[in-house]
């Protein structure tokens, strides 16, 4: 048996979600928060048998795609007023983080 950690992003989580449990995978979601964007993320705990993993890992590659977003700098620069102001950076923001750790024992009580 393995366990999937997956960190996705927000938009990506309810369609992710949806998906993964019509392919008949148990899901739990957690509220997290990214470190460099300090945008909403998501992250999902799967835990599927081994035979079925490749399946589950191509439920989240099919629906978690990359993509370019414009976001503020996470360090402002100082402007030729003195002011600090942040200038927009084009970043890739989507896809999925993903770990997987062999699981021991799984309990349901």
């Amino acid at each position: 048996m393995k366990l999937i950690i997956a960190i996705v992003q927000d938009e990506d989580a309810a369609r992710l979600v949806s998906s993964l449990m019509n392919e008949g995978y148990g899901v739990t979601k957690l509220a997290t928060t990214g470190g460099f964007l300090r945008a909403g993320n998501t992250t999902l705990l799967v835990g599927v048998d081994d035979d079925k993993f490749e399946g589950a890992m191509g439920v989240i590659e099919h629906v978690c795609k990359s993509r370019k977003q414009m976001a503020s700098s996470p360090t402002p620069v100082a402007g030729s007023t003195g002011v600090y102001v942040p200038y927009p950076i084009e970043v890739t923001v989507g896809g999925a983080t993903i770990f997987v750790l062999n699981v021991e024992k799984f309990l349901k009580v």
